[in-house]
C-alpha cells in the first residue's frame, strides 16, 4: 500500500513541476509584454498629454462654449459606463475589477446604468453582475491602435448626441507600477475643460469652417486619444498582473514540489525502516 502510496506522490511532483514550467513561461511571456506595453504607454501618455493641452487652449478660447451638444448636460438621467478588460485570462482580479466595483459603487441605480465592454472576460463579468451592455468589443490585441478607440469613440459620441445618457464615463484600470494598478473612474462626457497649472492665458482664436465644427473635432481628438490612453494603461496594468499572477503560481508550485518531496522522503524512510526490521527479524528468528 505504501508502495503504491509512492508512486501517487511521484505522478502528482511530476504533474506539478510541469505546471510550474509553464507558468514561468508564461509569467517570462507577460514580463516581455509588459516591457513592451510600458514603452508604448510611456508615448502615448506624452501624445495625450499634448493633444490634452491643444484642445484646452482651443476650447478655452471659445466664449459660449457651453452652447455645444457635447459640453451641456441633456435630460436624460442615464448613465453609460466603458468597462475595459482582456481577451485572456490568467491575470489575478484584473478582468473582474471593473465590473465589481461598478456593481458596488452603483448597486442602488443599477436600472440606470449601461456598459460599453471592451474584452472577452469583461464581457462574462457584465453577463455575471446583469449588466444592460450596449455593446461589445473584443480581439483589441495587445497593442491597442487608433481604429480601435474611433470605432469606441464614435458609438459613445451618437448615444450622447442622441440624449440616450446624460454622462459618459470610463472604468478602467490604471497603471502606476509593477506593483501597483488601480481601478479608476472617469468622466468623458459631458465634456469639461481640464484646468491645469502653470498654463498661459490663451489667445483668441477665429476658428474655421465653424467654431462649432472646431469644438466638435477638437472634442473627438481628443476623446479618442483619452480612451486610447486608458486602453494602453489596461493593457499595461494586464501584463503586470498576470507577471505577478504567473510568479505568485510559480511559488506555489514550489512550495507544493516541496511538500510533496518531503512526503515521499518520509513514506520512503519509513518503508526502508520497516523492511530492515523485518530482516532484522527475520535473522532473529532463524538463531
Amino acid at each position: 500500500m505504501a508502495g503504491a502510496g509512492l508512486l501517487e506522490i511521484k505522478r502528482r511532483i511530476k504533474s506539478v513541476t510541469n505546471t510550474k514550467k509553464i507558468t514561468k513561461a508564461m509569467g517570462l511571456v507577460a514580463t516581455s509584454k509588459l516591457r513592451k506595453a510600458r514603452q508604448k504607454l510611456n508615448i502615448n501618455n506624452d501624445y495625450f498629454n499634448s493633444v490634452e493641452d491643444i484642445n484646452n487652449e482651443i476650447l478655452s478660447s471659445v466664449s459660449d462654449l457651453e452652447d455645444n451638444i457635447f459640453t451641456k448636460s441633456n435630460k436624460s438621467t442615464s448613465k453609460l459606463f466603458i468597462l475595459f478588460s482582456s481577451d485572456t485570462g490568467l491575470c489575478g482580479g484584473f478582468n473582474g475589477n471593473p465590473a465589481a466595483y461598478l456593481s458596488e459603487k452603483y448597486e442602488t441605480v443599477r436600472e440606470s446604468i449601461s456598459t460599453i465592454v471592451v474584452g472577452q472576460k469583461g464581457i462574462s463579468y457584465a453577463k455575471k453582475y446583469n449588466f444592460n451592455t450596449l455593446a461589445e468589443y473584443v480581439d483589441i490585441g495587445d497593442s491597442p491602435t487608433t481604429k480601435d478607440s474611433s470605432i469606441i469613440v464614435n458609438k459613445v459620441m451618437n448615444e450622447f448626441k442622441d440624449g440616450n445618457f446624460g454622462e459618459v464615463s470610463l472604468i478602467y484600470t490604471k497603471f502606476f507600477s509593477p506593483v501597483r494598478q488601480e481601478i479608476v473612474e472617469e468622466k468623458i462626457l459631458p465634456f469639461n475643460i481640464i484646468k491645469k497649472s502653470g498654463i498661459r492665458e490663451v489667445d483668441v482664436y477665429t476658428l474655421e469652417p465653424s467654431q462649432n465644427d472646431v469644438i466638435i473635432e477638437s472634442i473627438t481628438a481628443y476623446l479618442k486619444g483619452k480612451v486610447m490612453n486608458a486602453m494602453c494603461h489596461s493593457k499595461v496594468s494586464e501584463q503586470s498582473a498576470r507577471m505577478q499572477a504567473m510568479d505568485g503560481a510559480t511559488k506555489n508550485a514550489d512550495d507544493i514540489i516541496d511538500s510533496l518531496q518531503t512526503k515521499y522522503n518520509r513514506i520512503r524512510q519509513s518503508l526502508i525502516t520497516q523492511e530492515i526490521s523485518e530482516i532484522v527479524g527475520g535473522a532473529e528468528a532463524q538463531k
